[in-house]
C-alpha cells in the first residue's frame, strides 16, 4: 500500500512516518508550507518527498488531488492545521474520498483503515472504519517522530495558483511564540486577577526555560495575551514534558490541549477545581502566595 503524508511544519515529517510504519507502507511526502521551508530534512523521513513551497490550501488540494490520481495513493494522513483541513476536504470531495479528523492512530483492516478519533471536546474516544482510499487527519502532535530513514529524491512542484486573488496582506498583531515545541509551558487562566499579575507566570517560565500559554479567557475575551498563546480545542494543542496549569479550573475545552503532556502540575486555591482530577501534582493554594516562594526557591537554587 502506497500512503502520502501531508506535512505543514517539519517535524510533522517524522510523526507522520511513524504512523505510516505501523502500517508497513510505501511512504512519501508532500511537504507545505514551513516543511517545505525545509526540504532536506523532511526528505529524510520519506523514499520520495514532493516540494510545495506554498501556504495556500487551493495550492496544496490540486498537488494532492493529482498526486492521489497519478499514484494510486491508497491513504493520504496528515495533521490537523486548519489550511490542511481546508485544503484535504477538497480532495476528499473531489475524489470521492472518505476522511476521518481528529485521528489519534489508525490501523489496516482489510480493505479498511480502522481510525481511534476524539469526540465531545476530547472526553471520550471512538474507533471508526473508513474504507480505502481514504484521507485521515491526525491531532497536532499525536506522537513522537520516528527516527529519519536516509534522504530521499526531492521532486519540486509548482503550485498551481486557484481562482482567487489576493488584494492585500495584513499581517495578524501575534508574538514569535511556538508553544508546540516547548518542554515547559507555564498555563494561566482566570485565577490572575489582571493582567499585571502575569509577570509572575513569565517569570517562573524564564527560571524554566519554558513558555508562557493561556485559557481562551485570557486571550478571546479579556486580551490579556496574544491568541498565539491559547491552548485548547480552539487554540493550540501541546505536548510538553511539563505543564505547570496556574489558575486553570481545568475545562474540557482547555484540557483537550495538554492532553499529551507528560507532568501536569495544577496550582489553585479551589481543591475542588477539576483540574486536579487530571494532573498529575496538584498544589491547592493561593497563586498570589505560592508564585512568589516558588521563584524565590528556584532563584536560589539556580544561584539567580
Amino acid at each position: 500500500m502506497k500512503v502520502l503524508g501531508v506535512a505543514y511544519e517539519p517535524r510533522d515529517a517524522g510523526e507522520l512516518l511513524r504512523a505510516a510504519s505501523s502500517l508497513n507502507a510505501e511512504f512519501h511526502i508532500l511537504a507545505a508550507g514551513r516543511a517545505a521551508e525545509n526540504a532536506e530534512e523532511v526528505s529524510k523521513y520519506a523514499s520520495k518527498a514532493y516540494i510545495l513551497k506554498t501556504k495556500s490550501p487551493y495550492s496544496i488540494f490540486k498537488a494532492v488531488e493529482s498526486l492521489v490520481k497519478q499514484e494510486g495513493y491508497k491513504l493520504v494522513i496528515g495533521e490537523g492545521y486548519r489550511n490542511l483541513r481546508d485544503a484535504l476536504s477538497r480532495v476528499a470531495g473531489s475524489l470521492n474520498m472518505p476522511m476521518a479528523t481528529d485521528a489519534y492512530s489508525l490501523e489496516v483492516s482489510g480493505e479498511s483503515v480502522v481510525v481511534v478519533r476524539g469526540f465531545l471536546s476530547e472526553r471520550a474516544r471512538m474507533k471508526v472504519e473508513v474504507p480505502l482510499p481514504a484521507i485521515v487527519l491526525f491531532t497536532q502532535r499525536f506522537t513522537e517522530p520516528a527516527e529519519p530513514l536516509g534522504h530521499g529524491s526531492i521532486v519540486e512542484l509548482k503550485p498551481e495558483e486557484g481562482p482567487e486573488r489576493v488584494v492585500e496582506v495584513k499581517p495578524k498583531a501575534v508574538g514569535e511564540v511556538n508553544l508546540e515545541e516547548a518542554e515547559i509551558i507555564v498555563g494561566v487562566g482566570r485565577g490572575f486577577r489582571s493582567k499585571e499579575d502575569l509577570k509572575l507566570a513569565f517569570e517562573l517560565a524564564e527560571l524554566l526555560g519554558g513558555q508562557v500559554g493561556c485559557t481562551r479567557p485570557i486571550a478571546a475575551d479579556l486580551k490579556w495575551l496574544s491568541e498565539d498563546r491559547w491552548i485548547g480545542i480552539s487554540g493550540k494543542r501541546v505536548s510538553p514534558k511539563l505543564y505547570i496549569a496556574v489558575g486553570i479550573s481545568g475545562s474540557p475545552q482547555h484540557m483537550s490541549g495538554v492532553q499529551n503532556a507528560r507532568i501536569i502540575v495544577a496550582v489553585n486555591k479551589d481543591k475542588s477545581a477539576p483540574i486536579f482530577k487530571q494532573a498529575d501534582y496538584g498544589v491547592v493554594a493561593d497563586l498570589y502566595q505560592f508564585l512568589p516562594v516558588l521563584i524565590r526557591k528556584l532563584r536560589e537554587k539556580l544561584g539567580r
